[in-house]
């Protein structure tokens, strides 16, 4: 197994191994239950998610493009903090 992509969160995390397996790239998320040991630190360097070293090179390419699509929201989510009349969300 390979790393491919080191998260900076647990949900992070498992939106680019549940990409990876539609993808037909089996992936495993390293690292998962050491967050509860750190408590509220960042989980990056902690967790990972790793794809086996034949699947390694197309995994690149989900991951980028999983990373364009977090890198977006993001933007977008700053974006949207600064409009007061921007609709609220809701997580849940």
């Amino acid at each position: 197994m390979r790393i491919v992509y080191r998260a900076e969160s647990l949900i992070d995390a498992h939106l680019v191994k549940d990409a990876l397996e539609r993808a037909d790239i089996p992936a495993f998320v390293s690292g998962e239950y050491l967050t509860g040991a750190v408590g509220n630190l960042p989980a990056l360097d902690y967790v990972a998610v790793q794809v086996p070293e034949a699947s390694f090179a197309i995994a690149e390419g989900v991951v980028r493009g999983v990373e364009r699509q977090l890198a977006d929201a993001r933007q977008a989510m700053d974006e949207l903090g600064d409009d007061p009349d921007a609709p609220a969300f809701v997580y849940g």
